[in-house]
C-alpha cells in the first residue's frame, strides 16, 4: 500500500526533505554532452505493489478471449484512433481497440456538444465494437479523453485549477476528491478512461507544459500521483465501476526534465537521476494501481522513448512489474528513427501495447502492422503480450458488462458542474493562492471600500482557466463558453458590494469619471498555450512590451495602492511588476471557480481573516534572468522565492523594496529579436484573417473562412505549428499579426536594421501581387510587393525569405508605434503556408527594396 500523507505530515517532509542519492548539481543536465544510446548503470528500479491485483478466474477469461482472435482482430486492439477520423463502422470493421478525443475534439466536431451527444456516439462506438455479425468475436472499446483539470473538453464542466496550482496547495488528500469529481463528471458523458495524472517532475520552467506538474520536487509529486490515481480509479477492491474509471501515469518518463526545457525534447541525465527526480510520480501511481502509462514524446539520452525497450519492458513492465498497458501519445511512435506515421513495429517490440494513431491515416497503419505481425517482424508473442494487457485493463474496468448508457451516472447531467464539484475546486482555489509580496499587510483587504479592478484578465474565464480547455490550446473562448462559472471580478464585485463597497472593471486601469478608488486589483498574466507552442525563450514576463507594467505603474503614480494578481503556468521572471505592486499574490490557472480568489483577497465584513493565505510554491522563483534552471536542492540555490515560501495573513514582509530589474550583462535592451509567431501567435499579437471591407475575424480555433481568404492550423514539423492561407481571389483578403490596443516601439530595431523573416510554403500562386505590410494605426502603413521573391519557389517546398525593415521606412510610418509588424494580402488566388515568423537580425540572404517591389496594395 502507498503511503499516504496528511496535510502536515506532508509539510513536515517536504521541510526536511533531501533527495538521498541524487546527483548533486541537476544543473548538469544542461550539459552538451550527449550519450545517443542509454546503458543499465547498474541501477534497480523498486517493484511496487499494486494495490489491484491479479485475478485468476480474470486471467484466465483473457486468456480465452486471446485464443479466439485472429491477427486482424488482435491488431485492430493495439491501435487508437481519433474520433473526427473514425466512425461506427470503422470500429466493427476493424476491431479497434480505443478511440480518444484530443483536445478540442468533439462529437461531429461541434464545441457545443451536449452531454447525451457525447453519450450517444460512446454508445454508437460501444455498439460497433461489440458487433459478432462478422463471425469474430465482439470487445469493448475503450474510449481514452484528456480531462487533465475537470472534463474540460466539455462546456459547463468543474474545471480545477491546473497542476501548478494544486501542487501549491501541499494537500495530498484534496487530489483524491479532484480525481473522483472528475472521473464522475467524464463517466457522465459515458467515456471510460482518463489521459491524467501527468507525474511529471518539472525542472526548467521554459517548458510549456510546467503548469501540468504539480512540482519540481520529486517528493510531492510522489505523494499527489496515487491519490489523484485512487480519485479516479478508487482504491483496491473497490476500484472502476461507480464512476470510477482508467486512470494514466504520463509522461513516462523524464518529460519535465528536457534540455533547455523544450517540449519533445531530451532528458540528458543519468540513469539514477531519472530514477530519482522523474519516477516518483509513477512509483506511487503504480503502488496505486494505475491502470495505463503513456510513453513520451522526449527522448532519454538521445533514445526516443516510445522505441526505448529498455525504459518501457525492462523498467516498467518487469523491473516495476506494471500489469496494465502502455499507450503511445499523438503519433508520437512517428518520431521514433525508421518509424513513419503509417509503420513503426519498433515501437511495439519495445514494449508499446497501443498505437495512438490520431491521424485521418490510421488505415494504412493497420494494414502495415498486420503484415509486419504475418511476416515476423513484430512477434506474434509481443502482439499477445500487447493484446492481454489490453484485455486485462478493460476487463477490470468492467468494460464487458454494460455499454455506456446502461453505466452509473451515464447521462446525470446534473453532476456536471454540480455545486459539490465546484466547492472542491473552490477549495482548491483557495488553497493554492500565494502571497509573494504584502506591504503593510495590505491584504487581506476590507470590504466597504472602493475597488478598481484592471487587466485583461479580470472578467477573463477562458484566461483564467489556461490551455486544454474546451480547446487544445485554451483559445478562442469567451465567457459565455463556461456556463456556471465564474471570473475573478465577479468574486470581487460581490464581495465588495455584500458590505456597501464599489467594484469598478476598467481593463487599462483608467478611471477618467470615477471617483479614485481605495485600492486598484490587476488580474493579469499568461494567455493560454499547451504543450511546445508554450515553450519559452526567456522567462521574461512580457519581453519588449511590458504593457501590464505600464499600468501598474500609471496606477501607483497616482497615489493607489495596487494589488497584483498573476495569472500564470510557471514562476516567471517579474521583479519589474511586483517593484510596482503594494501586493503580489499568485493565483496560477485557477480554472472556473474565479470568484474563490476575492475569498482571500478580501476580509469578512466584520474585519475578520476569511480565508488565510495558505498556499506555498511548489516551484522556486528565480532572482534573476541568467537563473535559468533553479530548483530546491541545487548546490546553489539563491532563489527570490524560495521552494515552500509563502505568506501569511499578518506575516510580516522582508521582500526588498526594490528587486534588481537588470537584465543579463545589465542590459535592459529590447531583445535582439522579437518573435512574432513560433507555433502560435506570442504575445501581445493575435493572428486575424481580413476581409476587402475590413472586417477581421481572429483565429481561435482550427479554421475559419471568408469569401476572400481562409486560414487552418496545420502541421509542419509538430502538430499545429503553421497555419495555411489560402486567398480565392474573389476580393483582397489579408492575414494579419496585430497587437490589441496595444503598439511597440520596434524603432530600435529599424535602427538596428534587423529584418522581418518569414518561413513559407507556396502550394500554388498566379504570380499575382502579394503585398507585404506593416501598420502602425490609421492612416499608418507602409507596404510593398513581394511577389518577385517567392515566384520562383518550388510548389510544396519550405522556403526562408528576410525582408530589411528598411523597405517599410516610409513617411507614412512610425516605428515607435507599430501595432501589426506583419501582414500579406493578395486580391488574386494564392495557397500558402507559413511557420515562424521574427524581427531580428538582418543576414546575407536579406532582401533590400527594390523598385518593382514598392507598391500601393489595392484596399
Amino acid at each position: 500500500m502507498a503511503t499516504i500523507f496528511s496535510r502536515s505530515a506532508l509539510a513536515l517532509s517536504i521541510s526536511l526533505l533531501s533527495i538521498a542519492g541524487c546527483e548533486s548539481d541537476l544543473q548538469g543536465k544542461n550539459s552538451d554532452q550527449v550519450t545517443k544510446t542509454p546503458t543499465a548503470e547498474g541501477i534497480t528500479w523498486p517493484r511496487m505493489e499494486s494495490e489491484v491485483q491479479q485475478d485468476q478466474k480474470l486471467e484466465e477469461e483473457v486468456s480465452q478471449i486471446l485464443s479466439r482472435l485472429s491477427i486482424e482482430e488482435k491488431v485492430g486492439q493495439i491501435i487508437q484512433t481519433e474520433i473526427k477520423f473514425t466512425t461506427p463502422e470503422d470500429v466493427r470493421d476493424f476491431h479497434l481497440g480505443s478511440v480518444l478525443n484530443g483536445g478540442g475534439s468533439f462529437p461531429a466536431n461541434n464545441k457545443y456538444a451536449t452531454p447525451q451527444e457525447w453519450i450517444d456516439l460512446a454508445q454508437a462506438y460501444y455498439a460497433a465494437s461489440m458487433d459478432n455479425s462478422d463471425g469474430k468475436l465482439g470487445i469493448p472499446i475503450i474510449w481514452g479523453t484528456d480531462a487533465v483539470h475537470g472534463h474540460n473538453n466539455v462546456i459547463g464542466a468543474t474545471l480545477f485549477p491546473h497542476n501548478i496550482g494544486l501542487g501549491a496547495t501541499q494537500n495530498p488528500d484534496l487530489m483524491r476528491k479532484i480525481g473522483e469529481a472528475t472521473a464522475r463528471e467524464v463517466a457522465v458523458t459515458g467515456i471510460d478512461w482518463i489521459f491524467a495524472p501527468t507525474v511529471a517532475t518539472a525542472r526548467d520552467d521554459h517548458w510549456g507544459r510546467t503548469y501540468e506538474g504539480y512540482s519540481e520536487d520529486p517528493e510531492l509529486v510522489r505523494a499527489y500521483a496515487g491519490e489523484i490515481v485512487r480519485g479516479i480509479q478508487g482504491q483496491g477492491d473497490s476500484s472502476f465501476g461507480d464512476g470510477r474509471l482508467v486512470s494514466t501515469a504520463k509522461h513516462f518518463i523524464g518529460d519535465g526534465g528536457t534540455h533547455l526545457g523544450i517540449d519533445r525534447g531530451d532528458t540528458r541525465v543519468s540513469e539514477q537521476e531519472l530514477r530519482d527526480i522523474h519516477g516518483q510520480g509513477y512509483f506511487s501511481a503504480l503502488e496505486a494501481g494505475v491502470q495505463t502509462v503513456m510513453a513520451s514524446f522526449n527522448s532519454w539520452n538521445g533514445e526516443k522513448l516510445h522505441g526505448s525497450e529498455y525504459m518501457l519492458t525492462n523498467v516498467l513492465k518487469e523491473q516495476m512489474g506494471f500489469d496494465g498497458f502502455v499507450v503511445g501519445d499523438w503519433l508520437g511512435h512517428s518520431f521514433v528513427p525508421g518509424c513513419s506515421e503509417t509503420s513503426c513495429p519498433q515501437t511495439i517490440n519495445a514494449g508499446l501495447d497501443m498505437f495512438m494513431a490520431s491521424n485521418e491515416d490510421w488505415k494504412s497503419l493497420y494494414r502495415n502492422t498486420v503484415k509486419q505481425v504475418e511476416s515476423g517482424e513484430i512477434p506474434m508473442a509481443r502482439l499477445d503480450d500487447a493484446v492481454t494487457r489490453i484485455l486485462r485493463v478493460k476487463l477490470r474496468a468492467g468494460l464487458f458488462d454494460a455499454p455506456p448508457a446502461e453505466r452509473a451516472l451515464a447521462g446525470s447531467t446534473d453532476i456536471i458542474g454540480s455545486e459539490e464539484h465546484r466547492e472542491i475546486a473552490r477549495q482548491a482555489v483557495r488553497e493554492s493562492i500565494v502571497l509573494l509580496k504584502n506591504q503593510n499587510n495590505l491584504l487581506p483587504l476590507s470590504r466597504d471600500i472602493k475597488v478598481l479592478v484592471a487587466g485583461d484578465g479580470a472578467d477573463n474565464i477562458g484566461k483564467q482557466a489556461g490551455g486544454w480547455t474546451i480547446s487544445w490550446q485554451g483559445t478562442g473562448n469567451t465567457n459565455a463558453d463556461f456556463p456556471g462559472a465564474t471570473s475573478i471580478y465577479d468574486g470581487i464585485r460581490a464581495a465588495v458590494e455584500s458590505a456597501g463597497g464599489k467594484a469598478s472593471l476598467s481593463i487599462d486601469g483608467s478611471f477618467a469619471n470615477e471617483a479614485k478608488p481605495d485600492v486598484a486589483i490587476v488580474v493579469y498574466g499568461e494567455n493560454p498555450y499547451a504543450e511546445m507552442q508554450g515553450d519559452l525563450k526567456t522567462l521574461e514576463y512580457q519581453a519588449g512590451s511590458h504593457a501590464d507594467l505600464k499600468v501598474l505603474k500609471s496606477l501607483q503614480s497616482k497615489g493607489i495602492p495596487v494589488v497584483s494578481v498573476f495569472l500564470t503556468g510557471r514562476p516567471l521572471w517579474v521583479n519589474p511588476e511586483i517593484n510596482a505592486s503594494d501586493a503580489f499574490a499568485v493565483a496560477w490557472l485557477p480554472g472556473s471557480e474565479g470568484a474563490a480568489v476575492s475569498d482571500v483577497l478580501f476580509r469578512k465584513a466584520d474585519g475578520e481573516v476569511n480565508h488565510d493565505f495558505t498556499g506555498r510554491l511548489s516551484f522556486t522563483w528565480p532572482m534573476t534572468l541568467e537563473q535559468k534552471v533553479i530548483n530546491r536542492n541545487d548546490t546553489a540555490y539563491e532563489p527570490l522565492f524560495a521552494y515552500g515560501y509563502g505568506l501569511g495573513a499578518g506575516q510580516q514582509d522582508l521582500l526588498a523594496a526594490n528587486l534588481p530589474e537588470d537584465r543579463p550583462n545589465g542590459s535592459n535592451a529590447a531583445p535582439a529579436t522579437a518573435e512574432l509567431f513560433d507555433a502560435r501567435p506570442l504575445a501581445p499579437w493575435h493572428l486575424v484573417i481580413v476581409n476587402s471591407q475590413g472586417s477581421e475575424i481572429e483565429m481561435t480555433g482550427n479554421r475559419h473562412e471568408m469569401p476572400e481568404v481562409s486560414i487552418s492550423a496545420v502541421d509542419r514539423n509538430t502538430q499545429e505549428d503553421s497555419r495555411n492561407v489560402v486567398w480565392s481571389g474573389n476580393g483582397t483578403g489579408s492575414v494579419r499579426l496585430r497587437a490589441e490596443n496595444n503598439r511597440l516601439d520596434f524603432s530600435h530595431y529599424l535602427a538596428a536594421d534587423s529584418a522581418l523573416n518569414i518561413e513559407l510554403k507556396i502550394d500554388q500562386n498566379s504570380g499575382a501581387p502579394v503585398f507585404a505590410n506593416l501598420h502602425c494605426g490609421d492612416n499608418c502603413s507602409s507596404a510593398f510587393d513581394i511577389a518577385p521573391l517567392i515566384k520562383g519557389f518550388t510548389p510544396g517546398e519550405w522556403n526562408s525569405i528576410s525582408i530589411s525593415l528598411g523597405c517599410f521606412n516610409t513617411n507614412n510610418v512610425d516605428f515607435s508605434k507599430v501595432s501589426a509588424p506583419f501582414e500579406l494580402s493578395s486580391a488574386a488566388s494564392l495557397d500558402l503556408t507559413f511557420s515562424n515568423v521574427s524581427i531580428g537580425a538582418s543576414g546575407s540572404e536579406t532582401h533590400s527594396c527594390s523598385p518593382e517591389m514598392a507598391a500601393t496594395p489595392e484596399q
